[in-house]
C-alpha cells in the first residue's frame, strides 16, 4: 500500500513538473506552412511584435503539408504552434495528428487567394482554358483514346494562337498547398474535358486523380521549392517562362508580373471572392490549442492575426494580397477566435 502511494505520488509530482514546464518552455510562437501565406504571415508576426511586448513569431516556409507534418508530430517545444495552409487539412493528417495526441486543433479562415499563372511583364500575353494548361502540365494526355507521354513542346503544339514558345512553368512541389489545389481546382477541370476521363471521377476516383494531376518530369514543369521571390527572378530573367504561384504574389508585384486568365476570368479581387475564376481557394490557420499552456502569446497573436487591423477590408493583409472575408465570414471567424481571446 504504501508502494503504491509512493508511486502515485512520484507520478504526481512528475506529472506537475511536466506541466511546469510545458507552460514555461517557450516565449516565442513557432508557425509554420504554406508558402503562399508566409510573407503575410511575417507581415502579421512583425505587426505582433511592434503592437505588443511579445517577442516575434518564427515563421517558416515549408508548404502546406510539409507544415502539418511537423505540427502533427506532437505536443510540446520542439513542435510548431500554428499551421498557415492555403488548404484545408487531411483526414490522414488529422489521424497522424490524433496518433500523435495532437487532438485539440481550431480552424480559421483567414480570407482569400487564388492559385495563378504568372509572367513576368515581359512575357507574351496568352490566355489559355483549363483544358489547355492541362494539355501542357500533364505528364500524360489522351490522344485518339489512349494515354501517352505528353507530346507538347511549345504551347503553340497545343494551338496554333498560342506562343510558339517552348513550355517551361516553375511551378510548387508536391508539399505545397498550391501544388494540391492547382491539381484539384485547375488540372481536374482541363482533364474533364475529355468525356472519356471525366467518367472516371465517379467510377475510379483514384485513376481519375493519378491521371489528371501527375506532372510532367520532362522540364516543362519545373519544381521551384517554397521560395515563391525565387521564382519571380527566374521569371523576371527568363520571360519565356510562367510561374504557378499565389495571387498575392501578382498582386504585391504587379509592376513586374502579369497574370494569365483561365477560361476567360481574369485573377482579381472580385473574380477570387466570387468564385467564377476557378483558382480561387481559403485560407486557414490550424492552432494547438494545448500549446496555450507552452507560449503565453499564443492567445494574443491569434486574436491579432484575425483582427479588422490585420484581415479587415482595410487592414493590413488587404494591402499585402489577401482578398478579404465577406462581412458575415468574419463574425464567423471572430466567434472562432474567441475561445482565444485573454488566453
Amino acid at each position: 500500500m504504501r508502494r503504491t502511494l509512493a508511486l502515485t505520488a512520484i507520478a504526481a509530482s512528475m506529472a506537475l513538473v511536466s506541466a511546469t514546464s510545458l507552460a514555461q518552455a517557450r516565449d516565442q510562437i513557432r508557425i509554420v506552412g504554406s508558402s503562399t501565406i508566409f510573407p503575410l504571415t511575417t507581415k502579421v508576426a512583425e505587426y505582433f511584435a511592434k503592437t505588443t511586448d511579445a517577442p516575434a513569431p518564427v515563421v517558416e516556409s515549408t508548404g502546406s503539408g510539409g507544415g502539418f507534418k511537423l505540427f502533427c508530430g506532437g505536443i510540446g517545444e520542439q513542435y510548431p504552434d500554428i499551421v498557415d495552409s492555403s488548404r484545408q487539412i487531411t483526414g490522414s493528417e488529422t489521424a497522424i495528428c490524433a496518433a500523435n495526441s495532437v487532438n485539440n486543433i481550431s480552424e480559421i479562415k483567414i480570407g482569400y487567394d487564388g492559385i495563378v499563372l504568372l509572367g513576368s511583364h515581359n512575357a507574351p500575353a496568352m490566355a489559355l482554358s483549363a483544358r489547355q494548361l492541362f494539355l501542357a502540365l500533364a505528364r500524360t494526355i489522351p490522344v485518339k483514346g489512349a494515354s501517352v507521354p505528353n507530346p507538347n513542346e511549345k504551347w503553340s503544339d497545343i494551338d496554333p494562337s498560342l506562343p510558339d514558345l517552348k513550355i517551361r512553368v516553375y511551378g510548387p512541389p508536391p508539399t505545397s498547398g498550391t501544388r494540391d489545389l492547382m491539381g484539384q481546382l485547375l488540372l481536374d477541370k482541363g482533364c474533364a474535358t475529355f468525356s472519356d476521363i471525366a467518367s472516371l471521377e465517379s467510377s475510379d476516383p483514384d485513376s481519375f486523380r493519378l491521371l489528371c494531376r501527375t506532372l510532367r518530369e520532362d522540364g516543362a514543369y519545373i519544381q521551384a521549392g517554397e521560395n515563391d521571390r525565387l521564382v519571380i527572378s527566374k521569371l523576371e530573367k527568363d520571360p519565356t517562362s510562367y510561374g504557378v504561384m499565389g495571387f498575392n504574389n501578382l498582386d504585391r508585384n504587379r509592376d513586374r508580373l502579369q497574370g494569365i486568365p483561365i477560361d476567360g476570368i481574369e485573377p482579381d479581387y472580385d473574380t477570387i471572392l466570387d468564385g467564377s475564376y476557378s483558382g480561387s481557394r481559403p485560407l486557414y490557420l490550424y492552432i494547438k490549442d494545448d500549446h496555450q499552456q507552452l507560449v503565453q502569446s499564443l492567445g494574443d497573436f491569434v486574436s491579432t492575426y484575425v483582427s479588422d487591423a490585420v484581415i479587415g477590408d482595410e487592414g493590413l493583409l488587404a494591402d499585402n494580397g489577401l482578398v478579404p472575408l465577406t462581412a458575415d465570414e468574419r463574425k464567423e471567424t471572430h466567434a472562432q477566435a474567441a475561445k482565444f481571446a485573454g488566453n
